[in-house]
């Protein structure tokens, strides 16, 4: 008789296990009145800072310079500041500020429903698992504070293999390790990343929480699309069953 098929979802973690609003919040009183003054929305900076350093992630991945996303994040705050419209970046904010705010990403904090999210999957029989381009110790930390279960050897970031997402190779290497007779999900708020992923042979499941809106267009339907994590975890039960 065949062995059972192993089941994973493997799951990115920032922007979809975990939001920014702490991000937000930090920024907002370290500097917030200061960049209202300036016509500058705070969580639109956040939002703007963090999909540039998405970017120069990647950019320096793909070209065989890779640097750890933290790095990078903390390096990009003067010239996000300069392209939000403010004359002189270094006048308006200090290095203690940029040290204060991106302290704040050590306390981003779980989505609501992320638990109910793995329990339910985990009840059906999958294994729930990890990849991120954070820090290792800084993402294992953010489901520590939160009491959800995430096993150390689960949990993977790219910093370990010096390959970025979307690279496709940094999926391919979680897909090729877990492939022998699984069933493969990848899991994401961020429709570039949960697409990539399908591109290696995951099934694909979207959570629209971080976007709101998918841009089907440019990135195609995915084998599961949900407004929460939780009803994401139902419908890949529902299709993983079906």
């Amino acid at each position: 008789m065949a062995a059972p098929v192993s089941k994973n979802v493997v799951f990115d973690v920032v922007g979809t296990c975990v939001s920014y609003d702490k991000l937000i919040e930090t920024l907002d009183k370290q500097l917030g009145d200061k960049m209202r003054a300036e016509g500058v929305k705070p969580s639109m900076f956040i939002y703007m800072w963090v999909e540039a350093a998405e970017r120069e992630y990647t950019y320096l991945s793909i070209t065989n310079r890779y640097i750890a996303f933290d790095v990078i994040f903390a390096s990009l705050f003067w010239r996000m500041l300069w392209m939000s419209g403010i004359e002189e970046p270094r006048e308006f904010a200090t290095e203690e500020d940029v040290k204060k705010i991106t302290e704040g990403y050590m306390d981003l904090e779980v989505r609501p429903d992320l638990k109910e999210c793995f329990d339910k999957l985990r009840a059906a029989g999958f294994t729930v698992r990890g990849l991120t381009a954070g820090d290792y110790g800084r993402v294992l930390g953010y489901f520590e504070k939160a009491g959800v279960e995430m096993p150390t050897e689960h949990l993977m970031s790219c910093d370990s293999f010096g390959v970025g997402k979307p690279d496709l190779k940094a999926y391919a290497s979680t897909y090729e390790a877990l492939s022998g007779g699984s069933e493969l999900w990848f899991a994401a708020a961020h429709m570039w990343d949960v697409s990539s992923a399908k591109q290696v042979g995951f099934k694909s499941a979207y959570c629209s929480v971080l976007e709101k809106e998918a841009c089907i267009d440019l990135f195609g339907e995915m084998d599961v699309m949900s407004d929460t994590l939780s009803e994401m975890a139902d419908k890949i039960i529902k299709a993983s069953s079906s």
